[in-house]
């Protein structure tokens, strides 16, 4: 029995080949593309048409882009320049530049958030991500907290710069984890003292507003607040403790001289007790 010529065994696979002739011309309108665009772009970076005429600013107050006016519109680099911007600017997270056609630039500068102020050689303030900045306004003028004792372990600060700090990234955990905190958010933090790190401590204020038992806060609480002493570890545990603990005594607050958390277990000091 003859076997048929379409058997698996007897199949070829003949291989295509592209004629020469069509690469090549693939090759040349390629080439012709890329060089009518090189063209174009040439075109439109040298351009007075394009000559930038405004810049569109959101924040009023700034004023030293000035300098960017008459350049083409396409010759800036706009992510060098953000960056060059924001050396100047430290209070700014983020600036960002936009070409506007045919002659606008739009320059949107997004401010740091203070979260607590650091006292160095002068006040600095911090945002949530570590960052030191000129202070906007002098601590007593804002409630937020204030970071002690790194005057000898922070020299020359730059703002606009982060400084891989332990005790400064310690005080930044506590002011963040207490912010995230159902209970505390309540509770404005004073002052947080890491001179020594192994005691580091709170100041906690109590909010003006009154409890669930019907006192006033005037009535309950210390004038010199509460005193929490945290030590370097386990801070979202130890603000989880903290604040289950002021919501059990919410009523004896002003009758406690400090908390101390720093130990498995917590400890509460009162003032009347020998």
């Amino acid at each position: 029995m003859k076997r048929s010529k379409n058997h698996p065994n007897k199949l070829f696979i003949k291989r295509r080949r592209l004629p020469v002739k069509y690469i090549a011309v693939t090759i040349i309108i390629l080439l012709a593309i890329s060089l009518i665009m090189g063209y174009i772009w040439k075109v439109l970076k040298t351009s007075d048409y394009f000559r930038v005429k405004e810049i569109v600013l959101k924040e009023p107050d700034i004023s030293g882009l000035s300098y960017l006016k008459g350049k083409n519109i396409f010759s800036i680099d706009l992510k060098s320049e953000s960056r060059d911007i924001i050396e100047v600017y430290p209070n700014y997270k983020k600036i960002r530049l936009v070409r506007v056609l045919p002659d606008r630039i739009f320059a949107d500068f997004i401010k740091r958030n203070p979260v607590a102020f650091v006292k160095l050689y002068r006040y600095f303030a911090l945002d949530e991500d570590g960052v030191l900045f000129y202070a906007p306004q002098h601590p007593e003028e804002v409630e937020l907290p204030v970071i002690l004792g790194l005057e000898r372990k922070i020299f020359s600060p730059k703002p606009g710069r982060s400084y891989n700090n332990k005790e400064l990234m310690l005080a930044l955990s506590i002011v963040n984890e207490s912010r995230k905190n159902r209970i505390l958010k309540d509770y404005r933090i004073k002052r947080i003292d890491v001179g020594n790190i192994a005691n580091t401590s709170i100041l906690v204020l109590f909010p003006e507003e009154e409890i669930s038992d019907g006192l006033k806060k005037e009535e309950i609480r210390a004038p010199e607040g509460l005193e929490v002493k945290f030590g370097e570890d386990n801070i979202k545990e130890k603000i989880s403790i903290l604040a289950g603990l002021i919501m059990q005594g919410r009523s004896e607050l002003a009758n406690i001289k400090y908390i101390d958390l720093r130990f498995r277990e917590p400890a509460i000091k009162l003032k009347n007790a020998k």
